[in-house]
């Protein structure tokens, strides 16, 4: 099966440019709704499922293969190399912001800008690096999802989401969770929590945002400005009105606008 039909890709918009977004962990391409309209008459916009989640083929999913990140990039390489797309800029949320990190690293002349949205390279803390968990928090987490993945995702939505004056956008999150083919979610949970990304950060020289929230459950503060210090002539901006890890959902005129800042620069 190609690439384009295993992931779910889906092409739109009109524009010589193309934004390319893809989404985090327990998402899915519909999570960018909210801000595709702002950008599809002027730019091709390619949505993408990772394999695994969303309306990929989960058929196609190969647990040895997808053991780290960098698989998924090669998915998206693949993706653009099927599409015969250049300039392209990349706009990853949460642990797809490590992705297109792999993505811009390996391949630079596909990559022209790279947008990461609450990134995390670590996700423990591990000496005068703050992750924002401790290991013994993040085994425990993955205990309780290995043993009731569906009730794992009903507690963590909430503060993942970070609006609880907004429940509609939990459960919109909540659902998305449990679309998620449980064994593929457990497998892809251990890539993301127990993964160091942080080297990949020093061989990104494509231009770089990086957006983040307070406060952010998953990514604290301090996570991107790590990031921001480890990718060389980075930009770094807050969302002032956003809250949780999705802006892109929460507050998608605030993420629409510092988008469009960074694309015109």
């Amino acid at each position: 099966m190609g690439v384009i039909k295993r992931n779910n890709v889906k092409v739109s918009g009109e524009g010589i440019k193309t934004l390319f977004f893809v989404h985090g962990y327990g998402c899915n391409q519909n999570m960018w709704r909210f801000i595709l309209p702002a950008f599809e008459n002027r730019f091709k916009v390619v949505l993408i499922d990772l394999l695994g989640s969303g309306d990929s083929d989960v058929d196609e999913y190969d647990f040895e293969k997808y053991s780290s990140l960098e698989a998924h990039a090669d998915d998206i390489i693949a993706v653009c190399e099927e599409l015969s797309l250049s300039q392209v800029t990349l706009i990853g949320h949460s642990v797809s912001s490590m992705i297109g990190a792999h993505v811009a690293a390996k391949r630079g002349d596909l990559i022209d800008k790279l947008i990461m949205i609450c990134p995390s390279p670590k996700y423990i803390n591990d000496g005068d690096y703050v992750g924002g968990f401790e290991e013994t928090q993040i085994q425990e987490m993955l205990e309780t999802l290995e043993s009731n993945y569906l009730g794992w995702s009903s507690a963590i939505t909430p503060a993942i989401m970070g609006n609880p004056n907004r429940p509609e956008l939990t459960k919109e999150l909540e659902t998305s969770f449990c679309r998620s083919v449980p064994e593929i979610a457990k497998h892809f949970a251990r890539v993301t929590f127990l993964g160091d990304d942080r080297e990949i950060l020093g061989k990104v020289s494509t231009k770089t945002l990086i957006l983040y929230c307070q406060p952010d459950f998953i990514s604290p503060e301090e996570v991107s400005k790590y990031v921001h210090r480890s990718i060389l002539g980075s930009s770094i901006s807050l969302l002032k009105k956003a809250q949780g890890h999705c802006p892109q959902m929460s507050a998608p005129e605030e993420t629409i606008a510092a988008i469009n800042e960074f694309l015109i620069n």
